[in-house]
């Protein structure tokens, strides 16, 4: 697939976020709209096709990988890449399995984005090298990880991990470091 001009859905529940985004698709080239929720963004789907998907990993009180199943029975060869301010290597993984493309960490510019879309895994490669994960981002997946095991329950969690119920709540209330 080229860089070519793609059609891009972004489905995020930031209104100015996606506002944002779909400018500077657009600026790039590219044809973008955007949805703020689930319902929004298959009503856009069934109107018209599109090459890329951005997706949201929370939309709301949803989840994005709920709505990937959906958006590959309407658009089979579109591709999916989940942006997010919450990630985690459990739901990376999970993400792939249902059908996304690739997994992005919020922030990340308009060009990882556009890259994220495209077929080069040397470029990704280089970027793991480059920048080893740091402690606190260790800490932030392990925690992730365990809080998918238990279903997202931050009692559970906390006890698994041997930390209070408040500690952990602070450390999910802060968003994890880029590496």
């Amino acid at each position: 697939m080229t860089n070519a001009t793609k059609r891009i859905l972004i489905i995020d529940d930031e209104e100015h976020f996606a506002q944002v985004l779909s400018r500077s698709l657009n600026r790039n080239g590219h044809a973008s709209s955007y949805a703020l929720n689930h319902k929004e963004a298959i009503e856009l789907i069934k109107q018209q096709s599109f090459d890329w998907i951005s997706l949201d990993l929370r939309l709301g009180q949803e989840s994005g990988l709920k709505i990937i199943a959906e958006i590959k029975a309407l658009l089979p060869h579109a591709r999916i890449v989940i942006l997010t301010g919450f990630a985690s290597i459990s739901t990376a993984v999970e993400a792939i399995k249902l059908g996304a493309f690739n997994y992005l960490h919020k922030p990340a510019t308009v060009k990882e984005l556009i890259n994220a879309f495209i077929d080069d895994p040397e470029s990704t490669e280089v970027a793991l090298e480059e920048s080893p994960m740091s402690v606190e981002r260790l800490e932030w997946e392990h925690i992730q990880r365990v809080l998918h095991e238990n279903n997202d329950n931050i009692s559970s969690t906390a006890r698994a991990l041997g930390m209070h119920r408040r500690t952990l709540q602070r450390k999910l209330q802060k968003h994890p470091t880029r590496n």
